[in-house]
């Protein structure tokens, strides 16, 4: 299904891409960015924590020694309002996320719903139903965060395995095609009820599957957004572009370990990428539980869908409104490969998240999160 059999209906047009960055996104849409305060360190938040931990402690063991042990302790945990940015006169209303700011999910002074835009009204959009697809080696698992602020937000989320990867069980060693790796994929989208729309997010090798997928039900597919992923052009491999001379994939090469499951006189069957590189290479500004959390839960990379050449027609994946995510911090697919992609396919608008290494749904959650409420909120043209 991946062979390119037809180009009866042409190559994909070139657009002009609209260049935003993360914060000036939000700003379009009444984001407050700005206002988040960038003076308190991580050290301080944590100080915070403990003393405020231990004060809790101390009143409990003080109730139960009165007598009071059988109720509830209250603890205000909104601490980022008791505890202002010191250079500021006013203390400012609740901050919108950003990714400026070296904030995780798990952060304890934020809750997920102070971290989203309050404003959105999911009944009022296209469609308020994300697709999350996982990229090469990686898994559903690694949208957790994502799909935290986004189910918080009112947002339907589904987050797939692609075949051999997260808990899906097949071998990975014996996925001979693309169209075998995205079928999880494509089985979703041809369930879906007649008219039902959904916004595809490939990340990585997974902006390779969600364009297959494009190709193939582009009725049920409002939006596509590409994050630091292979945004291809038809006739084009992921190995085609990862092939591309860029200063930083040396480090990819180094991280790649060729599986030949057939022998070693066959072709490889799988890529799998050096634990002890990891880091370096994908989670350079990621959270070190996340990057624990990737290092027992990454698989193998099959080999042929990478080799696998795409076929796209402007009726059908040309048809569908494109976004792209930049990563600037990225080992991978380094910022001058994806603008290359960029350059060689225009997407709609491009999004600018700054200080994101590869994986931007570790390192950057908050402001991944607010460029795709903001993509979903983009009108119908």
């Amino acid at each position: 299904m991946g062979m390119c059999l037809s180009r009866s209906s042409g190559p994909v047009k070139k657009r002009q891409s609209k260049r935003l960055t993360n914060q000036s996104a939000a700003a379009v849409n009444g984001g407050g960015s700005n206002r988040w305060s960038r003076n308190r360190s991580s050290k301080r938040d944590d100080s915070i924590i403990q003393e405020r931990a231990l004060a809790a402690a101390i009143l409990l063991q003080q109730q139960m020694q009165n007598g009071g042990g059988g109720g509830a302790v209250p603890f205000d945990r909104s601490a980022s309002l008791r505890y202002p940015n010191s250079n500021s006169k006013k203390n400012p209303p609740l901050p919108r996320s950003s990714s400026s700011r070296a904030r995780s999910l798990t952060d304890p002074l934020l809750q997920p719903h102070q971290l989203v835009n309050q404003e959105v009204q999911v009944d009022d959009l296209e469609t308020n139903h994300f697709v999350l697809v996982h990229g090469g080696g990686f898994g559903a698992w690694c949208w957790y965060k994502t799909i935290a602020l986004l189910e918080e937000a009112g947002f339907k989320v589904t987050a797939v395995d692609l075949t051999g990867s997260g808990i899906h069980s097949f071998d990975t060693n014996s996925i001979a095609s693309l169209s075998q790796y995205v079928q999880p994929l494509t089985d979703f989208l041809e369930k879906l009820a007649d008219g039902e729309k959904v916004i595809l997010v490939g990340h990585d090798f997974g902006g390779a599957c969600i364009s297959f997928a494009m190709e193939l039900h582009s009725l049920k597919v409002s939006k596509a957004v590409f994050v630091a992923a292979a945004m291809l052009t038809s006739g084009q491999s992921a190995l085609d572009m990862f092939s591309q001379k860029t200063d930083s994939n040396d480090l990819m090469r180094q991280s790649q370990i060729f599986i030949y499951a057939n022998g070693n006189d066959k072709p490889p069957t799988a890529i799998d990428l050096d634990k002890s590189l990891l880091r370096d290479l994908l989670f350079n500004h990621s959270p070190a539980k996340d990057v624990a959390l990737a290092s027992v839960s990454m698989r193998p990379i099959p080999f042929s869908p990478v080799l696998e050449k795409l076929c796209l027609t402007d009726s059908k994946y040309g048809s569908v409104r494109r976004f792209y995510i930049e990563t600037t911090e990225d080992n991978a697919i380094p910022i001058a490969l994806q603008q290359n992609l960029i350059s060689n396919n225009p997407p709609e608008q491009v999004f600018h998240l700054k200080g994101a290494d590869h994986s931007p749904f570790f390192s950057k959650p908050q402001g991944l999160h607010r460029i795709l409420v903001d993509i979903s909120r983009i009108p119908s043209t």
